[in-house]
């Protein structure tokens, strides 16, 4: 793990002072699980759900926020059975799907989902068109449910197809009243209204946070970031931590923390929860 400054240094020990009261708020696609070609087999690292149940011990609550449907990261990640043991600790884990359009936790158990944006059924019927206007008729679209999203990692040019799809699939999200979110080799559309921001806002009152960290690795997770930004603003302890790759370093700059990938955030992690015991 490298601390960004030195101010990155005395920020994490501020979080470690206040660690019983910190939401621990983690992305799920590079950060809890590897980046895949196929994003069904995105399983969380095996590590994972030990160390979230330890880290839960010395922190208020943890929280995923995802892209990803909320039913899909909990099979891919065993969140079900990792809460159940994180609420035989007193504590809760949440889940924010569809970047906090869908919800779960570990005490409700169900996912809460709003109906599919109105737009989507006229943007699907104009992708096919939209896709070949950017010679990526082959890219791999993923119903979300609420959201589509067009992959370009499996295509011979990942990149190439990325940037000649982004213009055209952001005006055809336009004219249909929805909103575009580019990724890794990926770009989501999806209806307006809700961001990783607005689902780190929502738990940080609901829990009444008195610190908050949180963990990302991509584009979509820059809202998170200025949420948690704002929240040191009003005096909270934050701490946002870039899980690094050789493929997106869009939040390196924002960072107070940078980790390689799954494993350095777990480190982080673990190193979180000693030095909270150890205090």
């Amino acid at each position: 793990m490298e601390f960004t400054s030195a101010e990155g240094e005395q920020k994490y020990a501020a979080l470690v002072r206040a660690a019983d009261r910190a939401v621990i708020g983690l992305d799920f696609d590079g950060t809890l699980s590897p980046i895949v070609d196929d994003p069904t087999q995105a399983n969380i690292h095996p590590e994972a759900g030990d160390v979230l149940v330890d880290l839960a011990q010395v922190v208020a609550a943890i929280a995923v926020v995802t892209g990803r449907p909320a039913r899909q990261a909990l099979d891919l990640g065993g969140l079900e059975e990792v809460g159940n043991a994180i609420g035989d600790a007193g504590k809760e884990l949440y889940l924010f799907g569809q970047y906090g359009n869908e919800r779960w936790s570990s005490t409700r158990r169900r996912i809460v989902s709003p109906r599919p944006p109105h737009g989507l059924a006229t943007f699907l019927r104009d992708l096919p068109r939209a896709l070949r206007q950017a010679d990526a008729a082959d890219a791999w679209v993923e119903d979300k449910g609420l959201a589509h999203a067009v992959h370009t990692r499996r295509l011979p040019d990942p990149a190439g197809a990325f940037e000649r799809l982004l213009p055209v699939l952001r005006d055809l999200a336009s004219r249909n009243g929805l909103v575009l979110e580019p990724g890794r080799n990926v770009i989501e559309v999806r209806a307006p209204g809700m961001d990783k921001g607005k689902a780190v806002d929502a738990l940080a009152a609901e829990v009444g946070a008195g610190a908050f960290l949180f963990a990302g690795d991509d584009l979509g997770d820059l809202e998170a970031f200025d949420a948690v930004s704002a929240l040191g603003k009003d005096g909270l302890p934050t701490l946002l931590v870039c899980s690094a790759s050789d493929e997106v370093s869009a939040l390196v700059d924002r960072a107070d923390v940078v980790v390689h990938g799954p494993e350095g955030v777990l480190d982080l992690l673990r190193r979180l929860a000693a030095d909270a015991r150890a205090r």
